[in-house]
């Protein structure tokens, strides 16, 4: 008689699991998560309490939810037996969306779909995942771990996150009051992130490179390049935002994803307005000139990539510096990468 585990998933397998995260997962726990039980149906958040020391005082909470992946940057990741990163990318790419309308991250859950469930194997991810959310201070409340043998080759697995935030209805940023004159505030990203990676692969395939070399260029082997996680910009945001309770200097931010400079920043663009970047206003960092040279154009890569650029911040001009010196207290090295003009929408590179 054919059991469960004839057709290949192993119920016992995810007993194993689910003891194996409980540490990683109670390591980004807060006050606000609310009579956690590890392994059962479903967590609870507290939006708020009457502890004085942890008030929020949301007078019109407004909850913030989005998704996202890490694309095939999760197959580099299993060529190279490196998995504990990933999860950081993970953590990264919804959270860094979230952050964009001013809102505070209060959980993540994940979705880890695998061809054979090994705990010890996969732990790593997890703890990614886990290094992420304490980086972006919010809870790994729960999650969900797929075995499908029959969807997923050998050692094949992808992953999805899920993050939910809150912001005050009266402090919702929205591009809506972006002006002619505002400012852009930039933050480096630490390469590649998580956009592209079918590019990257396809790159690295048709010219031989090797994962584990080490190019003179990029001072440190491809696969340490290509691998490095996302940069999480939670902290660099309530920076910004915790300064300013009464006045409103930033009118617009955007996560340089999938698209480039050009398309994400202008999502947050009223019409009427453009952007205009300059492109001397920073240097890549030296992976994308690897690329490129490997067989692609600069023009195509500005489509696809970041290109050194993370996370854009649209401020009043008069504030500019301020926020700047703010960034610069927590640790991050802003610079200014352009402006707002009047024009016919879009994003210009002089």
């Amino acid at each position: 008689m054919l059991t469960y585990k004839d057709s290949g998933v192993d119920v016992t397998a995810n007993t194993r699991w689910v003891a194996a995260i409980e540490n990683a997962m109670r390591s980004t726990y807060g006050p606000r998560v609310y009579k956690s039980r590890h392994g059962g149906f479903a967590g609870m958040f507290r939006l708020d309490f009457s502890e004085r020391l942890f008030r929020r005082n949301y007078k019109q909470p407004v909850l913030v939810a989005c998704t996202d992946g890490v694309g095939t940057k999760v197959l580099l990741a299993i060529k190279m037996k490196q998995l504990s990163t990933i999860g950081i990318d993970l953590v990264a790419m919804s959270v860094n969306d979230l952050i964009c309308s001013g809102a505070e991250p209060l959980f993540f859950l994940d979705y880890l779909a695998v061809n054979k469930l090994e705990p010890k194997h996969l732990a790593a991810v997890i703890e990614g995942v886990a290094a992420g959310c304490r980086d972006a201070g919010c809870a790994l409340l729960g999650g969900e771990t797929a075995e499908m043998p029959d969807l997923y080759a050998k050692n094949d697995f992808d992953l999805a996150g899920f993050a939910v935030g809150v912001v005050d209805a009266r402090r919702v940023v929205d591009g809506s009051r972006v002006e002619t004159g505002d400012v852009l505030v930039a933050l480096p990203s630490s390469g590649i992130h998580s956009n592209g990676y079918s590019l990257v692969r396809k790159l690295i395939s048709k010219r031989r490179c090797r994962l584990d070399r080490e190019y003179d260029e990029l001072g440190e082997t491809l696969g340490e390049a290509v691998l490095r996680p996302t940069r999480i910009y939670v902290n660099a945001v309530q920076a910004v935002l915790s300064r300013y309770r009464v006045k409103r200097p930033v009118s617009a931010m955007a996560h340089i994803t999938g698209g480039g400079l050009r398309e994400n920043i202008a999502r947050v663009l009223p019409r009427g307005c453009e952007a205009v970047i300059q492109k001397a206003a920073w240097r890549p960092p030296p992976i994308f000139d690897f690329l490129r040279r490997l067989g692609t154009t600069r023009s195509e890569m500005f489509k696809v990539f970041n290109m050194g650029v993370g996370f854009v911040f649209v401020v009043r001009p008069y504030f500019a510096e301020g926020v700047m010196r703010s960034l610069r207290r927590a640790g991050e090295q802003p610079f200014i990468l352009g402006h707002v003009r009047r024009g016919g929408g879009g994003v210009k590179f002089v």
